[in-house]
């Protein structure tokens, strides 16, 4: 099997980005008809659009189910980002469940968590090792963050468990770029310069032209990348997403897309309800809030409007736990219902999708 392979024929249930809430895939399955071992009584099966991992409460449950899933033939799962981080040994914001330096930075935003323990490491890091990066048949195309035909043709020769090698491969031809243009060089001189953190949400960095340069070649050299954590080009203004400031800008590829065949994917933080932004709040803003920000809440998006998110937020819900907030108003966890092309949420509501394949005049 390679790192694009078939999509489960008949009926399947998508479930967007996951993130350590355990609960709440627990709820969802429930109200999607799935019993404790994953059968369900009109034989429909899932489909994980991959980052199951990272700031939530319970990323080792989350983990551990989902491989049961598909080892029993009851669910299909593709890689997301945050696999690759774990599976690269890559600490990131909110993965502290699993890596030792970032466990008493992520206590203040995400505890409590569960930590991995030391027995199961090396099977958790080892999970989503031969999952592959996208999913196809003839009316359906999964992936975790973007369907960009030059990527998949990269990719597809790729036999399932080579993710990492090529991935590593390819980071180590950017880099190359980078040494090239002496870019660790002006990117510690831009830092110098500044004397801020780039973790920290308080003060805004000014914009730095190599931290740019050095994201977007690491970001686009990468087909892997482009795949599981999307498109982008050089910003213009540095904003606050994934614990850190960046410097380029999310390129919504669905608008450049026109294929016939739907897409679904998750990574991109929609909301069911639009937040209220304030200049205080927006420093806490999920990571691609405003990508949606002119996409109505249950619609269908793109050029050909057959691209659909199907990632409701859930793994913002520590912001709500740090208020003492209701969890599942905010920030959901969703599963997108194909072919009915129904949405049913962890809390039990269920609500048709809009406008499919209907483009905005």
């Amino acid at each position: 099997m390679g790192l694009i392979q078939p999509l489960f024929e008949g009926p399947i249930d998508i479930v967007g980005d996951v993130h350590g809430e355990a609960q709440a895939l627990h709820a969802l399955l429930n109200h999607l008809g799935y019993d404790a071992d994953g059968r369900h009584a009109q034989g429909r099966r899932l489909v994980f659009v991959g980052d199951l991992c990272d700031r939530g409460p319970d990323s080792p449950a989350v983990l551990r189910q989902v491989q049961a899933l598909v080892q029993a033939g009851h669910a299909q799962a593709v890689v997301g980002n945050h696999e690759i981080n774990l599976m690269r040994g890559d600490p990131k914001d909110g993965a502290g469940w699993f890596f030792d330096e970032r466990a008493e930075r992520d206590l203040a935003k995400y505890a409590p968590f569960a930590r991995a323990a030391a027995a199961e490491r090396g099977a958790l890091q080892a999970v989503a090792a031969h999952w592959p990066v996208a999913l196809e048949r003839a009316d359906l195309r999964v992936v975790h963050a973007a369907w960009q035909a030059p990527a998949i043709e990269a990719v597809r020769p790729l036999k399932a468990g080579q993710l990492i090698s090529a991935y590593d491969a390819w980071e180590e031809a950017a880099r190359e770029k980078g040494r090239q243009s002496h870019i660790a060089q002006r990117m510690h001189d831009e830092l110098a310069r500044w004397g801020g953190d780039l973790e920290s949400p308080a003060e805004q960095p000014p914009f730095m032209p190599a931290h740019a340069e050095n994201e977007v070649n690491k970001q686009m050299l990468n087909p892997l990348k482009v795949l599981t954590s999307g498109v982008e080009q050089r910003g213009t203004t540095p904003f606050f997403a994934g614990g850190k400031w960046r410097f380029v800008e999310r390129v919504t590829w669905w608008n450049d897309y026109t294929d016939a065949l739907p897409v679904v994917v998750g990574h991109y933080w929609r909301r069911r309800y639009p937040a209220e932004r304030t200049a205080e709040s927006a420093r806490a803003a999920l990571p691609d809030e405003d990508v949606f920000a002119h996409v109505p809440p249950l619609a269908w998006h793109g050029q050909r409007a057959n691209v659909f998110c199907v990632d409701y937020s859930v793994g913002g819900r520590w912001q709500a736990r740090q208020r003492h907030a209701p969890l599942t108003r905010e920030f959901k966890l969703a599963a997108l219902q194909w072919p009915e092309r129904t949405l049913v949420f962890d809390d039990g509501s269920r609500e048709a999708t809009e406008g499919f394949a209907q483009p905005a005049a």
